[in-house]
């Protein structure tokens, strides 16, 4: 098994209704029982926090009556703490009562609930009982266990009729016809059958991931070649659907618009609006958006890709503007000036080379990106794996990017089908549905050939997967907000990662408390049950390995006076 090892220990005190909501899942989350409600940090306006947490962008998890009918075994509400049970953060401003970045789309009866970037990119840290939020910066949350549960609920309707007929009363009323009640007997086989599918050969093991982390490329290209693109009424290629058994935490996002390059291994262009598109309309994909392709003869791609097609690019053009506004957190507590200014030159000489600000790839309409250097820090390498996986194209077969191309075969790699997915997806109408700021942005004109070679770049894969495994290093303000530290979520402090990686921890509890003087997670989680277990530097391709980014050049050799400073340093930066 590739991931965390996760331990589980004693169960948490309280009433058996919590025991059996929490089995399996996050403690401690539960309406800020430990501090009330959160300190907001300055990052951006109410009323901008608000459109972040709500604002649909296609994803269509599950019709919204049935999530609210959804039962626990023991009758409880599917919905029951609004999922704070998993990591989620309440949204008290819900009209729907869910949880912050689970979203609402569709028309009045036929309304699906999903998830936008605010559900994975939104967090609360606990010091001294008090939760400060984190807007932009990577959840706690339990997205497999969350997942695996909802799966096992539908599940369970769709084999037990007694369970389907309060099912049904509750989605349909207690008058529905037979004719309503087989149909939608029906749309629940369906869903349920891929959704399993899903659940059985992505997450063959019931802990692979682990809370903060989710291995995101897996899942887009599971979704995509595994869900989309085989034969109705299911859609499903079983065969696609690989092992997601390279997690890596949730990145932030606030500076994310001003990157040049994205994604861990850096294989995505990054730096304008229309880039910007293809990054987001991707995780769309990833995050339960619909879109199942068919060959026509009137498309340039030979693929129809926007027949019910539920990306809202108008969503996505909006979203991408809030996150380009997102301030970076600012450290809320003392800061020791001294240390600070010490800290700064110590910065500057050894880790300003990847982390400093400095000018960026031009791009389009864009002058201003932050380079994002693509480097070989001897991190875990399991990522990579992925990359180059290869699956059946179905109704891909045969289907191009105009102008670029090349067509796809009967099999191709993965992240050449979710390319041409995104890219055609945008061609054939998307870009034209985005918000006014993706088309004004550019200086080109917005057509097909210009649009193709502006987004050529939006998924690159490696040139040599034989090279050594490079992933992106950021520009690093707000870093002290988003333990824990390295690509794959391995080391809990900001002190830990200046350390030797044999002197790291090789288990840490991963919760919200939080460590001021460490900074990062703190050692003591009370009430949390979830411990991780990583590996050492045997072991660099498992997807665990709390080794690289030491020696010269990463800190980790610093006397413990400059490594104090520069702690100092980045809690200001």
């Amino acid at each position: 098994m590739h991931g965390f090892s996760i331990k589980r220990t004693a169960a948490l005190a309280g009433s058996a209704l919590c025991a059996a909501l929490l089995a399996g899942a996050l403690p401690q989350s539960a309406s800020h029982a430990s501090g009330g409600a959160p300190i907001y940090l300055p990052q951006w306006s109410a009323a901008q926090r608000q459109a972040f947490y709500t604002q649909d962008q296609g994803s269509q998890l599950i019709p919204l009556a049935w999530l609210r009918a959804l039962r626990h075994p023991d009758g409880t509400p599917f919905l029951a703490d609004q999922l704070a049970r998993y990591g989620y953060l309440a949204n008290p401003q819900s009209p729907q009562n869910l949880p912050v970045g689970f979203t609402v789309n569709g028309k009045q009866g036929e309304q699906f609930a999903g998830m936008t970037c605010a559900a994975c990119h939104t967090r609360e840290i606990d010091v001294n009982g008090q939760p400060y939020r984190i807007d932009g910066g990577p959840a706690i949350s339990d997205f497999q266990s969350f997942l695996t549960d909802l799966v096992g609920a539908v599940g369970r309707i769709d084999a037990d009729p007694a369970a389907f007929a309060a099912f049904s009363a509750d989605v349909l009323g207690p008058n529905a016809s037979a004719a309503d009640r087989a149909a939608l007997k029906t749309k629940v086989g369906i869903w349920s059958a891929r959704e399993s599918t899903m659940v059985a050969r992505a997450l063959p093991h019931a802990e692979m991931w682990g809370p903060g982390r989710l291995d995101a490329i897996s899942m887009i290209f599971n979704r995509l070649t595994g869900l989309d693109i085989g034969p109705a009424p299911t859609y499903v290629i079983a065969d696609n659907i690989k092992p997601a058994d390279a997690p890596v935490r949730y990145p932030f996002i606030w500076n994310a618009p001003r990157q040049d390059h994205t994604q861990w291994p850096g294989f995505a262009d990054n730096g304008d609006n229309l880039l910007g598109l293809a990054r987001n309309l991707g995780e769309v994909y990833g995050v339960f958006g619909t879109m199942h392709p068919e060959p026509s003869l009137f498309r340039l791609s030979r693929v129809e890709f926007m027949k019910g097609n539920s990306a809202n690019f108008d969503g996505l053009g909006r979203l991408e503007n809030l996150v380009s506004v997102l301030a970076p957190p600012p450290w809320p507590w003392a800061i020791d000036s001294r240390l600070q200014a010490r800290g700064a030159q110590v910065f500057a000489q050894n880790c300003a080379g990847c982390h400093g600000e400095a000018p960026g790839a031009h791009r389009l309409g864009n002058w201003s990106t932050w380079k994002t250097p693509v480097v070989d820090v001897g991190t875990d390498v399991r990522q990579y794996a992925i990359l180059g996986r290869t699956a059946s194209t179905g109704v891909l077969n045969g289907a191009r990017v105009p102008v670029i191309g090349p067509d796809l075969k009967g099999t191709a790699r993965q992240i050449d089908m979710l390319k041409v997915s995104v890219l055609d997806t945008i061609l054939q109408g998307g870009l034209l549905q985005a918000t006014p700021q993706v088309l004004q942005q550019h200086r080109f004109p917005l057509d097909t050939p210009a649009v193709t070679r502006a987004l050529d770049g939006a998924f690159r894969y490696p040139p040599d997967p034989a090279q050594p495994k490079k992933y992106e290093s950021r520009v690093l303000h707000g870093i002290w907000a988003t333990a824990p530290y390295l690509h794959n979520g391995s080391v809990p402090t900001l002190a830990d990662l200046l350390k030797p990686a044999a002197q790291r921890p090789g288990s840490f509890a991963v919760g919200r408390n939080y460590d001021l003087a460490r900074v990062g997670l703190a050692a003591a989680q009370p009430g949390n049950r979830v411990r991780v277990t990583t590996l050492d530097c045997t072991r660099p391709d498992s997807g665990n390995s709390r080794c690289g980014h030491e020696g010269p050049g990463f800190g980790t050799a610093l006397p413990e006076a400059d490594k104090a400073a520069l702690l100092e340093y980045l809690k200001a930066l």
